[in-house]
């Protein structure tokens, strides 16, 4: 499919609007003790991969974490730069590259309301993977640990965040035939 010059500005504008959005939700955050907050940034995440597809959706979160790596704040509670990626939770932060790579390759243009569930399921799964490695690696817990602290307490709200993405996703493509 060939694109226009009109085609690729919309969705350099879309890209850079779910920079944006995933910056926006990462402040609506609620701190935990371990450092790992609950913020509403997988639900940016996985919208993104699934209505701007692989390339551009993975692009969107490429742009925030280059924001975030320049010192722009726009990681939960308002931090950035190379500490806090590197910090406990930067591998989350990086996971939202593959969380949204794996939404839009798993979901594909026309799916239906379980499959963008189950797309953006899989998508956390990869973000909790990359992010439980690193926060393992980074913090010196045994993977049952990191587990327990960074992934058993966040599945409800990440459920939560994922039907409500794949119920905004459906509408979305609807009111946007051009996604």
């Amino acid at each position: 499919m060939q694109t226009t010059p009109h085609t690729r500005l919309q969705r350099m504008t879309l890209c850079a609007f779910f920079a944006a959005l995933t910056a926006v939700c990462s402040q609506i955050a609620l701190p935990m003790p371990w450092g790992v907050p609950v913020n509403l940034a997988l639900l940016a995440v996985c919208l993104g991969g699934a209505l701007l597809g692989p390339v551009w959706g993975t692009a969107s979160q490429a742009v925030y974490l280059l924001l975030a790596a320049a010192g722009v704040p726009v990681l939960a509670g308002l931090s950035g730069g190379p500490a806090a990626l590197f910090g406990l939770t930067g591998g989350y932060a990086a996971g939202y590259l593959l969380a949204a790579l794996l939404t839009a390759v798993l979901a594909g243009r026309r799916a239906g309301f379980a499959r963008l569930c189950a797309a953006m399921a899989a998508g956390c799964l990869g973000c909790y993977a990359l992010g439980t490695v690193w926060f393992v690696a980074v913090s010196g817990n045994s993977v049952w640990q990191s587990l327990a602290l960074c992934v058993l307490p966040y599945l409800p709200g990440d459920a939560a965040k994922v039907a409500a993405a794949a119920w905004l996703a459906r509408r979305l493509r609807r009111a946007l035939p051009g996604l």
